[in-house]
């Protein structure tokens, strides 16, 4: 359907030009009307992003519902009615088929943490008698004592580092540039593997600036990053089923747990909203009653 693939392609430029949204972001809403375009070429129905009709779009989410969970249905869902919203607005269409479509409610999944022993674990396990475990401890230190997501740890350039100041820069999701505080003991491990091992090895034209590099001196996939963690668990026998998201989860649920702003933990992971961080308000309640105790002028009154 050639006239779908116009307006896809319009939309994509909508998102990265208007909205500044990741190339990640904007392949994952592109698969989510690829799909109902898939549904509708196998059932032969001939019909262009102008003229569907919410039975039409009802009959491609009865379809979706029988082969997905309610999580990834909620997604597709959202991702059609951005894509729709975005044609009445560009004024292609007079309204939504997506109206009067609800969006399934599901539960908001707690994301998984480490405890500072699993972590400590983890890094400990690292062989550091090679040059790539030197990288690799430094690597999983600035990923856990920074918060990052695994693009931005990766695409992280010398040039990023302020350590005078006591800070990285960080481009995060949509080239959204944002200053995040790092320890002294992580700028210690950044600087060895800096001065000793990447300095030391062929570094490919092009990635001259970037910080943490593969064997063949370019950037490392993120793809590696995750098999380096993947390969640690297993080596402590650790149960848990983690990435390296795991370790932005981690930090930011350990300064929770340890008294930290809500606000000042949004600024620091670079989520645009403050509701995406409150996923991390998870405490138990025993910490919970410790915090009122300690902070609230009536929470250690006796009576």
């Amino acid at each position: 359907m050639a006239n779908w693939q116009t307006y896809i392609k319009e939309y994509q430029n909508y998102l990265k030009l208007e909205r500044g949204l990741s190339s990640n972001t904007i392949e994952n809403y592109t698969f989510d009307i690829e799909k109902l375009v898939l549904f509708l070429e196998l059932n032969k129905i001939e019909v262009t992003p102008v003229k569907i009709t919410d039975e039409q779009v009802q009959a491609f989410i009865y379809h979706i519902a029988s082969q997905v969970n309610a999580r990834s249905q909620s997604r597709i869902i959202s991702g059609l009615k951005s894509f729709f919203s975005y044609l009445v607005f560009e004024d292609y269409r007079n309204d939504s088929p997506m109206e009067l479509i609800e969006v399934p409610k599901v539960g908001r999944k707690l994301p998984d943490t480490l405890s500072t022993e699993e972590i400590d674990l983890l890094i400990g396990a690292i062989d550091l008698s090679t040059p790539e475990g030197e990288r690799n401890k430094a690597m999983l230190e600035t990923l856990y004592s920074c918060g990052l997501r695994v693009s931005e740890l990766i695409s992280l350039k010398i040039s990023d580092l302020f350590f005078d100041e006591g800070f990285i820069k960080v481009t995060g999701k949509g080239n959204k540039q944002r200053f995040v505080p790092i320890s002294p003991s992580t700028q210690k491990y950044i600087e060895t593997y800096k001065d000793f091992i990447r300095n030391h090895g062929s570094i490919q034209k092009g990635f001259e600036d970037t910080l943490f590099l593969n064997r063949r001196g370019k950037q490392l996939t993120r793809a590696m990053v995750f098999t380096i963690i993947k390969d640690l668990a297993l080596k402590i026998n650790l149960k848990k089923t983690i990435s390296p998201h795991t370790f932005r989860h981690s930090f930011a649920t350990h300064l929770l747990e340890n008294g930290a702003d809500l606000r000042a933990i949004q600024l620091m992971l670079g989520h645009e909203s403050i509701t995406t961080t409150e996923i991390y308000m998870h405490l138990d309640r025993k910490h919970l009653t410790t915090v009122m105790e300690s902070f609230h002028p009536r929470g250690n009154k006796k009576l």
